[in-house]
């Protein structure tokens, strides 16, 4: 074995040093840390502002219907928050009334529940419990080898002195005390109660103050984009909460009157603790369930009620989650199930009960505010239930991870609901640009380069069986939540309309095999490009035919095949600086084709071609496009220019 010293011209591998992060990630981790230390140990201030902002949220509509019947600000304002009052004290004297009636039956509730438990005891479970047992003592005697001990084998055990009682009295409490025990427990939840509204009557007086002071914070710059950010989010905010009130309210109801029919003692206690615990996550649902049930066995002596009330909130709860919720809000409240369970955990560890309580409305605040403002996306982005990468960010990432299967499935998905042309622009070719910038940055190698191309031919092939239609002609409007940032103007332009002519009704040069000559321009990526136009024109009635860059260079043009070229269309994915070369390649074609008309496709993105219009007007094109759309449409224009040409050929000569 050679010695280390013989290696030094042998490579190494080291390990790079771990980086150190960024000041700024560090600067925002304090931030973060500082702003949850905030919030727990203001939680007695924050609580009350965030409970009236998001009962403003739940009366703002209420106070712009009043306003709209010509009532002043304050009026509506102060009518408003009556009623709420009115509601929370009805439903308050409606539990002190239910709870009272449980109590004075507690005593025969009791009884039940000893009579049914005497009755297990000595039915199947005392049976049970026997058996154990004496199979518990065979297996200790066949243990430790020795026979069963007997009543008759044992000695009386020796008579212990009983130990002396010993009583301990504690003096009376003082008024004092007693008013401290029993009031203390009352004025803090009033004292907040308290706080909330007078919090939420000046949110509701100064709304939009506010709103103007959010905007200035948050979106100065563009202020009618902000603007219109903010006053969207409050109206999607405001009509989920009460949608949600509302659902709640109605299985509220609808508890109470199934509880009453199965003749279950309180149902209104318990139709409001169910339409209370609905606003709880996860754990809601069984605590409104749990309760009825266990006061069923309480009630009646058999097991009829208990089975019952069982059913009644198996059946009624499956089918207000997954049946009547999702068509009142829509697919999606804009929150991903792990949000929901973090936020719960997150803000049950905050601010305790309540925060359980406002957690899933309290994150989606949070969420809806990362949709329109961009400082904020990444709340968008940790809790929502959007995709956080663009189609096209995906494409990229799952062909560059050398997955095409998943990108043929993302593919699959997304021509549900556009057509293939829109895919292929709104995707591929945005993917293609992402390869692009990565390629001139130089993190993207040339090998890299080359299996993406390959794999997106793949794809390309795959889908040549997709026809180019638009599913569903009509869009659907958005969800609850709106769309995210990381999804902005994705468009899903409709495909071309129409066909290329009949054969018969085309010139000759039109109806071979490659009439319409896709070019592909310098760099990996216009073959893709290329090839992707080839395969759309071949679905609309016309011949394409593909050839690389280097077969229209200046030693190779001459020796290109042109018979049965009816048009030229050059893609470009990649161009750098000035289009000189796009100038004299254009030139070179015309004296080759000089009856065929040249399109040429930039797609270069960010390029200075894009948007200079001298340059532009310099390259000599008959058509300059920077959509696979436009492109089609503009060959199946000249293919059908071509065809009126003939027609009015055929009826001169007829006419002659």
């Amino acid at each position: 074995m050679p010695e280390p010293e013989a290696l030094g011209n042998a490579p190494r591998n080291e390990v790079a040093a771990a980086e150190t992060p960024p000041p700024s990630s560090l600067f925002m981790l304090a931030i973060g840390v500082v702003a949850v230390a905030a919030l727990y140990l203001a939680r007695d201030v924050l609580l009350p502002i965030v409970l009236a902002v998001l009962l403003s949220f739940v009366l703002a509509p209420f106070v712009s219907l009043l306003r709209r019947w010509r009532l002043g600000r304050a009026p509506s304002v102060v009518v408003a928050m009556l009623v709420a009052l009115g509601v929370l004290a009805s439903l308050a004297g409606i539990i002190g009334l239910q709870v009272a009636q449980l109590a004075s039956d507690l005593p025969r509730y009791e009884q039940t529940i000893r009579m049914k438990a005497s009755a297990l005891r000595d039915g199947v479970l005392g049976r049970v419990s026997g058996m154990v047992k004496h199979l518990g003592r065979e297996i200790d005697r066949a243990t430790d080898g020795k026979p069963e001990a007997t009543s008759h084998d044992s000695a009386p055990a020796e008579a212990e002195p009983k130990p002396l009682p010993v009583e301990v009295h504690e003096p009376e409490p003082s008024p004092a005390e007693l008013a401290r025990q029993f009031i203390g427990p009352i004025v803090h939840p009033l004292a907040m109660a308290f706080i909330t509204f007078i919090v939420a009557v000046f949110i509701l007086m100064q709304r939009e103050d506010l709103r103007d002071r959010m905007i200035r914070l948050f979106g100065a710059r563009d202020l009618h984009r902000t603007t219109a950010a903010m006053d969207d989010a409050a109206r999607r905010l405001s009509r989920y909460f009460l949608l949600q009130l509302a659902m709640n309210t109605g299985f509220g109801l609808w508890t109470a009157l199934g509880l009453w029919l199965i003749g279950l003692p309180s149902p209104l206690l318990w139709g409001v603790v169910a339409a209370v615990m609905r606003f709880v996550p996860y754990i809601g649902s069984f605590i409104a369930g749990a309760l009825p049930v266990a006061l069923a066995a309480a009630v009646d002596p058999g097991w009829t009620m208990v089975l019952l009330t069982l059913g009644f909130f198996l059946v009624s709860e499956p089918l207000m989650g997954h049946v009547v919720e999702p068509l009142v809000y829509g697919q999606s409240t804009g929150l991903s199930p792990f949000a929901v369970v973090v936020a719960a955990i997150f803000w049950t560890w905050l601010w305790g009960p309540i925060g359980l309580l406002i957690s899933t409305p309290l994150t989606l605040c949070l969420v809806v505010l990362g949709r329109h403002i961009e400082r904020l996306e990444f709340l968008d982005v940790i809790f929502g239930d959007r995709p956080a990468l663009s189609p096209a960010e995906n494409f990229y990432q799952r062909i560059l991870a050398g997955d095409p299967d998943e990108a043929l499935e993302q593919a699959e998905v997304l021509l549900k609901e556009r057509s293939l042309s829109s895919y292929y622009d709104e995707v591929v070719v945005k993917g293609l640009q992402l390869a692009s910038k990565d390629a001139a940055r130089g993190v993207l190698t040339e090998s890299q380069s080359e299996r993406l191309c390959t794999a997106v031919r793949d794809l390309v092939q795959e889908l040549s069986s997709h026809p180019d239609v638009d599913p569903h002609p009509d869009a659907a409007e958005p969800s609850v939540a709106g769309a995210p940032i990381a999804e902005k103007a994705v468009p899903k332009d409709p495909p071309v309309e129409g066909n290329a002519p009949e054969l018969a009704e085309l010139p000759e040069e039109w109806r071979g095999e490659a009439a319409v000559l896709c070019i592909a321009g310098r760099g990996a990526l216009g073959e893709a490009i290329a090839s992707m136009l080839a395969q759309l024109l071949r679905k609309r009635g016309l011949g394409a035919r593909v050839v690389p860059h280097e077969a229209v260079s200046r030693s190779n043009i001459l020796n290109l095949d042109v018979s049965g070229v009816a048009m030229v269309c050059v893609l470009y994915a990649e161009i750098a600086g000035s289009p000189a070369h796009l100038r004299y390649l254009v030139r070179r074609l015309r004296q080759r084709l000089p009856e065929a008309p040249i399109l040429v496709g930039l797609w270069p993105e960010g390029d200075v071609i894009l948007t200079d219009k001298e340059l532009q007007s310099a390259v000599g094109a008959d058509h300059l496009v920077s959509s696979l759309r436009d492109a089609v449409a503009a060959c199946l224009k000249e293919a059908r220019e071509a065809a009126r040409s003939v027609q009015q050929a055929l009826v001169e000569q007829a006419a002659e």
